[in-house]
């Protein structure tokens, strides 16, 4: 959600093709959207109202969807978005583990536990998120 403010469009090439740069680097890149997502590219209510929200996402049903995905930047590329979605026991959605290992949830419960795991676990450990996903399960919830 948050790349607006790593990705900028430079200028529009075409109907659906841009060339845009990564804030970060300064890298350039072309940009075109995918011929199954241009109707949905044109829709940009959604993207006014998210200002630092990447300029090619849009919703899709219940989903935010990449509309360059074949020809997205390397960053992009290589972020994953959530690494896991977590529910309760009784397979209610309380919230998402991000590319970032973040938790991102409305959950209190769910944020303490999550909080004491952040004085256990080793983030800097090769299989950290099959640790966050145990510690979680531990707990009681479910970690898809």
């Amino acid at each position: 959600m948050y790349m607006g403010d790593y990705i900028e469009i430079d200028r529009n090439i075409g109907p659906f093709e841009f060339e845009c740069s990564s804030v970060s680097t300064g890298t350039p890149f072309s940009a075109k959207v995918d011929g199954d997502k241009r109707e949905l590219f044109l829709d940009t209510g959604w993207i006014q109202e998210h200002s630092s929200a990447c300029r090619f996402l849009r919703p899709s049903g219940k989903r935010v969807v990449c509309t360059i995905h074949n020809a997205s930047a390397a960053q992009c590329r290589s972020y994953r978005c959530v690494v896991f979605r977590v529910y309760s026991s009784d397979r209610k959605f309380l919230g998402t583990v991000t590319g970032t290992l973040a938790l991102h949830t409305g959950d209190e419960e769910l944020q303490s536990i999550w909080e004491r795991g952040d004085r256990i676990i080793p983030w800097d450990s090769p299989d950290v998120e099959d640790r966050i996903a145990a510690y979680l399960i531990e707990n009681g919830y479910i970690a898809e």
